[in-house]
């Protein structure tokens, strides 16, 4: 048995916690800087009088008061810099924010170019600072001291702040692109999701089992959303106690204190479990079932697709009216859907070695994801014919892409609400047919059928 992780949703949720947040590696440049300042200094005044000719003329070669100028102008200069640096992301932020999404803030800030930058350009202020609080002129007969070396690294850190400004205002432009944004939360998507299928230890065809009438129940201590779920650990804690649990929410579900959320019975009936046991099961369940305040990608499957519906929806709101940007988004939609139907989803079973099913995690279903990505979109856009066009399409992609009878009578099932809005439409005669005609190919392609251009002349 593998032993059980350390915190709930292993080295992902490790490393999704470092890189959305802004402060970590600007905060490790400067200590960095820091030491990096002081020793430097002491190298230079242990070897700046012993370098050879040959040396002595690559490094800076002023005295105390052009050392002096040269720091003072770059931290001057640097700390302007970052100040411009942090308004453009705070800018971004906000537009990113009032024209996409709100939810696209984490993935902003999670942007490890832009935290790159911030950590150089206060890197070289802060080493500036710690070089510049050496430089002496000479008294009463003492000789000046400019720590050559220093200087010398003081100004290669200007030279590449400023080429990393130019990057940054180039790397800012393209990140704002909506293509842009579309394919970065596609692709966290698609890697949450091969990272959930690729977990071992779960037999994804057997039924999970069904809890009985006495199933005991275990509400939250707080509330949020649930980040993640340490599944090793559930099992290790159900096995210990003789239990088998159901954790009822999936990952991105939002809970309530006081609600419940996870289940528990006896592997065997005639069995007991003394109250100790059954509070140390409840403590290992709490710290096992992460709630957060805000969804991530750690293990929700559906936040990425939560991201690229509420762009669609901004784009089809009257005060942005851009549907060119909510058939794009629907395309990564599609996408993302025929990616999911290529996994084996929903509940998933962890067993012990005897092949006993010890833990059941909820997760969401393609069915469920469907409704999530066709049920806004035809709400808000099922008066565009655009729009209608693109949602057949997607079903005519997905039904391609799968057989599984549960999965194709839930794409008939929204081909007949989308049907049913078209109907009460005033398109014209023209683009009524057109849609006729590609709604019986979404029909075609259940069947395994495709033919070219149907739909789409």
């Amino acid at each position: 048995m593998s032993k059980p992780r350390i915190f709930p949703g292993g080295r992902r949720a490790l490393k999704d916690a470092y890189r959305s947040r802004l402060w970590p590696l600007p905060t490790m440049a400067v200590l960095s800087s820091v030491a990096l300042g002081i020793g430097l200094t002491r190298l230079d005044a242990a070897v700046d009088a012993q370098l050879p000719p040959a040396m002595s003329e690559l490094p800076f070669g002023g005295d105390a008061d052009a050392a002096r100028s040269v720091l003072g102008a770059i931290a001057s200069s640097m700390i302007t810099v970052t100040s411009l640096t942090f308004s453009l992301t705070v800018v971004t932020l906000q537009l990113a924010s009032s024209q996409f999404s709100p939810r696209l803030l984490r993935t902003f800030a999670s942007d490890p170019f832009v935290q790159r930058t911030l950590a150089l350009f206060l890197a070289t202020f802060v080493f500036a600072l710690t070089v510049l609080r050496t430089v002496r002129t000479g008294l009463h007969g003492e000789p000046d001291f400019a720590p050559q070396l220093s200087v010398t690294v003081s100004f290669l850190l200007a030279l590449a702040s400023v080429l990393g400004l130019v990057l940054f205002l180039a790397h800012i432009v393209r990140q704002i692109r909506i293509e842009t944004i579309l394919s970065h939360v596609h692709n966290n998507a698609t890697a949450t999701l091969r990272e959930a299928a690729a977990e071992p230890a779960s037999n994804r065809h057997s039924p999970p089992p069904v809890p009985p009438p006495d199933a005991r129940m275990l509400a939250a201590e707080s509330s949020g959303f649930i980040t993640a779920v340490g599944e090793s650990i559930l099992r290790e804690a159900a096995e210990e106690a003789g239990v088998v649990l159901l954790i009822d929410l999936a990952p991105g579900d939002h809970v309530v204190a006081g609600t419940p959320f996870a289940f528990w019975w006896l592997l065997n009936p005639n069995d007991s479990v003394a109250e100790d046991a059954v509070a140390r099961l409840h403590q290992r369940i709490i710290r096992a079932v992460t709630i957060g305040k805000e969804r991530t990608s750690v293990q929700d499957v559906a936040y990425g697709l939560r991201q690229l519906v509420d762009v669609a929806l901004k784009a089809l709101s009257p005060g942005i009216n851009d549907p060119t940007t909510a058939v794009h988004c629907l395309g990564h939609i599609s996408a993302l859907l025929c990616e999911f139907a290529r996994h084996d989803l929903g509940a998933r079973i962890l067993q012990d070695d005897a092949s006993r099913a010890r833990v059941v995690q909820r997760r969401r279903s393609l069915p469920e994801l469907l409704k999530l990505a066709v049920e806004q979109p035809l709400h808000y856009g099922g008066s565009d014919p655009v729009v209608c066009t693109q949602l057949l399409l997607m079903l005519r992609e997905l039904a391609w892409q799968t057989r599984d009878p549960v999965h194709q009578r839930a794409i008939a099932a929204h081909l007949q609400r989308i049907r049913f809005r078209i109907a009460k439409q005033d398109f014209d005669e023209e683009r009524r047919v057109v849609l006729a005609a590609l709604s019986a190919a979404v029909e075609s392609a259940r069947y395994g059928v495709w033919r070219p251009g149907q739909g789409l002349d």
